[in-house]
């Protein structure tokens, strides 16, 4: 409304549990001419041919490299001759409940949906480099309810991910040790939130009115800090537990790079990288 634009549709972002992906292969026979588009989707539809659950969707097949007659390493095979083409690409499914009850939403919100976006995936156009990119890099997307994360190893994406914990789970161990409603932890955990007690002055306090109290309280910054410590420790450990189960944790010298709504929170990159033994650096989106 105060753009004074009408907006009827939307490219609509997915992040949650209900993301999954994996790495397929698709083979397409060429007979000794110069591949062209048609080729390419040819082998992309042969990768997307994998057994998928009646209950979930493929968002995206996206190329990870290709393979013309054995010669690996290919970034784009158009105009290269050859006789078989194969493609690796990175497949992202989706739950179907989850797109059919948020497409409703949407429907009621008088707007139509012209395709769906892994946020992650989204998240990573805007914050990665050409050079993390090619080099190895995870793109970590904290959010309120979960994070998101994507893996880059030469230029494409090879793996994909959402943990389930992210910024409101900060906020809800903060109004459980503080004793203080949903809306005020936030407030502190904006405004004072430090995820390093040794990072903070020792004598620092704010002032909340807790449950129960009718005057407002002094609560130490230390004692805030080791309340919100633990549980970006453990969301770093989580992450750390991907990037071994993917498989690629030996293939990431760009290390780490932090975006979303909870990434700027102080010590919040100090903890990533003891936690992971990575580069760590934060990013928003540039270039917008």
């Amino acid at each position: 409304r105060t753009s004074g634009y009408e907006i009827t549709s939307a490219l609509v972002s997915l992040s949650g549990s209900g993301i999954a992906s994996q790495n397929s292969k698709g083979i397409a026979g060429v007979s000794g001419r110069v591949i062209g588009p048609d080729d390419v989707a040819r082998a992309l539809d042969a990768a997307r041919a994998i057994t998928v659950p009646y209950n979930r969707q493929i968002l995206h097949v996206i190329p990870r490299g290709f393979i013309v007659d054995g010669q690996d390493g290919i970034r784009s095979a158009l105009g290269m001759h050859g006789y078989r083409l194969e493609v690796e690409a990175h497949i992202v499914t989706a739950n179907v409940t989850a797109l059919r009850n948020l497409e409703k939403c949407l429907e009621a919100a008088g707007l139509d949906v012209d395709g769906w976006v892994a946020s992650s995936l989204a998240s990573a156009e805007v914050v990665l480099t050409e050079t993390e990119r090619e080099m190895g890099v995870v793109m970590c997307d904290i959010g309120g309810g979960t994070t998101d994360l994507a893996i880059y190893i030469e230029g494409a994406v090879w793996h994909t991910a959402v943990i389930p914990v992210g910024g409101d789970h900060l906020t809800s161990d903060i109004a459980q040790g503080l004793h203080l409603p949903l809306e005020t932890a936030e407030m502190v955990k904006r405004r004072h939130g430090q995820a390093r007690p040794a990072a903070v002055d020792a004598g620092a306090a704010f002032a909340v009115r807790p449950f129960g109290q009718e005057q407002t309280v002094q609560v130490r910054m230390v004692d805030l800090a080791a309340i919100v410590e633990p549980r970006v420790e453990e969301l770093f450990s989580l992450v750390r537990q991907e990037i071994k189960r993917s498989g690629y944790d030996g293939l990431l010298p760009a290390g780490v790079v932090l975006t979303g709504g909870s990434s700027p929170l102080p010590g919040m990159r100090d903890v990533a990288a003891d936690v992971l033994h990575l580069p760590v650096r934060s990013a928003q989106p540039e270039g917008v």
